[in-house]
């Protein structure tokens, strides 16, 4: 085995570390994941078409120069242009290791050459004034370039990458003694947007084995909880959107500890450093947020926040929202929730995916993948987002396909005892049984188009082994079968599992519950929305009258369901249309009338980006006097 060895002196520290050629992970995880993603996967359907528009679209047709060249002008006091290389190499991985062609392998190899040729002996990669570093956006972008490197390192092995990483971070650190500087007093949010480099700080560890970088982190976890800090441990049961006073100065400035994005990043790290630390309180302080912001700031589409912060938004989703719905809040969220649906195995993780990543995400998608919102309000128009920096992109454009990208590997997933089927997406997903023979699981289905599903099990050999598929929490009514014997089904919400010997052909059928279900909001309930399977529905002006701002009331079954038909639309630009029965107020004597009203999805509502499909997912419910309490 080869080593090569790389000794520094900083701050007065002397230390060491090798890095092994053969073996990218030097440290083992204390707390190991419960899931693994599959080896490779092969998708049909809508989705698969969403992901193949972004790839060719978005991360094909991204300038890399154009990434790199802010790396050469050091003159930056205050942006953040630096974000841009590494969100956008970090999802275009993600877009590799699910369609790995040779054109954009060439692509990333050009990525990653380019940004190191522009690290200077001390290690600095980045583009701030001498006078300024450390400022600002400075360590933010840091931390995207680490991530950057690290993941490429994961994909190739190239040891020049991790070199290039450790050494930004070993400048890192030797700034930040050399000032006598607190990372949470660097930078915006209460030291968030600094302090979030703990997930590549913590990822170098494990690549590396070299202690210093583990100090360094569990250093960055204890200046989280000084007065100068975000409190990401302690405040953690409190709400996220009330952890500090509303900022007096700058709504974007240091004061602010609600910074949604910022703010689930740090917590990403966390995980991380839990993984190889296995100190519980980390991970229960991401549990204790998760389901904070699940109960107090997540809205119907399964994402959050105005003017980019957490506001306790789940009570006001039924209004006009300034700056609604960050898609870097929206693409986070999701990335969160993978974390910790590889850490626990739990259902409720892929539920939480499942909603954001069918509504708000692709909501805020163009349909072609080339473009994403930064906003993405319920009601009104779609917007595109304005550049930034100079740099003919914004953060929310390369945030999305972060997002995106995630799905494929993790429909279904490994597990030690067996398989995960998580998601319920058409194509072959090839994965390695217990017993270390090839297993291709086929997906069949039109899912949430129809709420069947359809697996079947090809391998070469008969084996034991479980597979477990995911019961949403919506679906009340479940049923699923083997090779058409009935399967006992649990409580919604968790997973069906199924042990068995299995062979090759065996076939798994599964059918969810996709009736209507109704939900209301307003602080008098006085907006109701509609969602089918997964799937939030949305008045389109397109689809029709009446106007999509002309109150309605709810025509529930007797179960409480809300009876859906399907619709014919005349094109190809929605996912789903149905028709449901809505009573509109008349005005005369003889009262209201019930008439039919044509809905689609949300996220092809208004996804035209121009004002001509302006949309509404919360409708306005006509008041009923006799009704009333």
């Amino acid at each position: 085995m080869k080593y090569c060895t790389l000794v520094l002196l900083m701050t007065g520290w002397f230390f060491s570390f090798s890095l092994v050629v053969q073996s990218q992970h030097k440290v083992e995880p204390v707390a190991n994941d419960v899931l693994k993603t599959a080896l490779s996967a092969v998708l049909s359907g809508f989705v698969a078409e969403r992901l193949e528009g972004a790839y060719h679209n978005r991360i094909m047709a991204q300038d890399v120069h154009q990434l790199v060249q802010p790396f050469l002008n050091r003159t930056e006091t205050s942006c953040w242009q630096t974000e841009f290389w590494g969100k956008w190499i970090t999802s275009a991985i993600l877009a590799y290791r699910y369609n790995p062609t040779p054109e954009l392998k060439t692509l990333l190899d050009k990525g990653v050459t380019d940004l190191m040729a522009t690290q200077s002996p001390d290690g600095y990669i980045g583009n701030y004034a001498a006078g300024k570093h450390l400022q600002q956006w400075d360590i933010w972008g840091r931390k995207y370039c680490m991530l950057g490197l690290l993941n490429y390192y994961d994909l190739t092995g190239s040891k020049a990458s991790l070199e290039a990483a450790a050494k930004i971070a070993d400048h890192l650190v030797k700034e930040l003694a050399d000032t006598k500087s607190q990372i949470v007093r660097m930078g915006n949010h209460r030291g968030m947007a600094a302090s979030s480099v703990l997930e590549p700080i913590t990822l170098l560890y494990v690549r590396t084995g070299n202690r210093r970088y583990l100090d360094f982190a569990e250093e960055i976890v204890r200046e989280w909880e000084t007065d100068s800090g975000p409190r990401l441990l302690s405040r953690s049961l409190t709400p996220v959107g009330k952890r500090f006073p509303k900022p007096m100065h700058s709504w974007y400035g240091w004061e602010q500890g609600q910074k949604a994005y910022e703010m689930m990043s740090c917590y990403e790290g966390l995980l991380e450093l839990y993984r190889v630390t296995g100190k519980e309180t980390y991970k229960t302080a991401v549990e204790h947020t998760w389901e904070s912001i699940r109960q107090t700031e997540l809205n119907i589409a399964g994402s959050g926040s105005a003017m980019e912060c957490w506001f306790g938004g789940t009570n006001y989703q039924a209004m006009a929202i300034n700056h609604y719905q960050e898609t870097c809040v929206t693409a986070t969220w999701i990335k969160l929730n993978q974390q910790l649906l590889r850490l626990t195995g739990q259902a409720k993780y892929a539920d939480a995916i499942e909603q954001t990543y069918y509504n708000a995400l692709l909501g805020a998608m163009f349909a072609d993948g080339s473009d994403w919102a930064k906003y993405s309000p319920l009601s009104g128009e779609r917007l595109r987002g304005e550049q930034q920096c100079a740099m003919g992109i914004n953060c929310c454009e390369a945030s999305g396909p972060r997002g995106l990208f995630t799905i494929p590997l993790t429909a279904v997933m490994q597990a030690n005892n067996g398989i995960s089927v998580n998601f319920f997406i058409p194509g072959k997903f090839n994965l390695t049984t217990p017993g270390h023979q090839n297993l291709v699981i086929e997906q069949l289905t039109d899912y949430p188009v129809s709420g069947t599903v359809r697996l079947v099990a090809h391998l070469a050999k008969p084996e034991q082994f479980s597979m477990q598929v995911r019961n949403p929490a919506w679906s009340r009514q479940s049923s699923i079968s083997v090779n058409k014997e009935p399967v006992a089904v649990n409580d919604p919400g968790n997973f069906i599992v199924v042990n068995r010997r299995w062979k090759e052909g065996d076939t798994i059928v599964f059918n969810l519950d996709m009736r209507g279900r109704l939900y209301q909001s307003g602080f008098n309930q006085e907006y109701f929305a509609i969602m089918r399977g997964p799937l939030v529905l949305s008045r389109d002006m397109r689809l029709g009258l009446p106007d999509t701002d002309e109150p309605l009331g709810p025509v529930p079954a007797k179960d409480g369901s809300i009876d859906l038909l399907p619709a014919e639309h005349g094109n190809n630009a929605y996912w789903i249309t149905v028709k449901a029965f809505f009573v509109i107020e008349s005005h005369a004597e003889s009262g209201p009338k019930t008439i039919p009203i044509v809905l689609c999805d949300y996220a092809s509502a208004g996804n035209t980006f121009d004002p001509s499909s302006r949309f509404r997912v919360w409708m306005p419910r006509i008041i009923d006097p006799v009704q009333l309490p």
